[in-house]
């Protein structure tokens, strides 16, 4: 209990004095985050749409391949990523490994099947008559998109909140390709790593205390939208 009260102590300090590296930290994990959360949210909500209204052939296998994307192992994805960004990979030659730019992708990669399966399960709720209708009153893509995101817009933030989640408190495959590098690409998951290994215990409860604080308060600015709308609603 002394070293839950001294860690809060810590913690408190460590955000009231504004220490630089603290919030050098706090801040690449809010970027990072927050940059990968909105490019997989861009990617998978508009394939999900795509996804919801066609109908082609392999449709049924390509969506349990999302499915289980979406139950990835970070590692898996930071050595897919590793692997395309490796000095002789794929795309080693833009020498991005090792960087937050690797930390993002790694990030969107495991983001981007949350988001989308959780909004194709979203999409496909709505009546297939309505779209129907909706076609048939001269409405074109671009319209349909918004109407249904309109419609689905709970379930969707709810997706974007599952993905904010996964990525800001995932560490595997931030630790493979960004390299734990202090200053540049040191996260809070990955301090409450070094800090854990050192044996500074306290101070690693004290960067646990501020990620979950974070996570809290993003989350509970995302309920609060989600539950106004929700009132709206109904």
């Amino acid at each position: 209990m002394d070293v839950i009260i001294e860690s809060l102590s810590k913690a408190l300090k460590l955000l009231l004095t504004f220490d630089k590296e603290t919030y050098d930290v706090i801040i690449l994990s809010f970027k990072v985050s927050i940059l990968s959360s909105l490019i997989s949210g861009i990617i998978g909500i508009s394939l999900a749409f795509f996804l919801s209204i066609k109908d082609f052939p392999g449709k049924k296998i390509l969506l349990s391949f999302i499915n289980t994307g979406m139950a990835m192992p970070p590692v898996i994805a930071g050595l897919l990523i590793t692997i395309l960004l490796w000095r002789n990979g794929i795309l080693g030659s833009f020498e991005l490994l090792y960087t937050p730019y690797a930390m993002i992708i790694a990030q969107t990669l495991l983001a981007t099947p949350i988001i989308l399966g959780i909004s194709v399960s979203a999409f496909q709720s709505f009546p297939d008559k309505f779209i129907l209708q909706l076609l048939g009153l001269g409405a074109n893509k671009v319209h349909l998109f918004l109407i249904m995101l309109k419609e689905c817009k709970l379930s969707i933030l709810s997706a974007i909140m599952a993905g904010f989640g996964t990525v800001i408190s995932e560490v595997g495959a931030s630790l493979m390709v960004g390299g734990n590098i202090k200053g540049y690409t040191r996260v809070l998951t990955t301090a409450t790593i070094t800090e854990t290994s050192k044996g500074n215990f306290d101070l690693a409860i004290a960067y646990g205390i501020i990620l979950l604080f974070i996570t809290l308060t993003i989350n509970l600015i995302l309920t609060k939208i989600q539950q106004t709308s929700v009132k709206r609603h109904g």
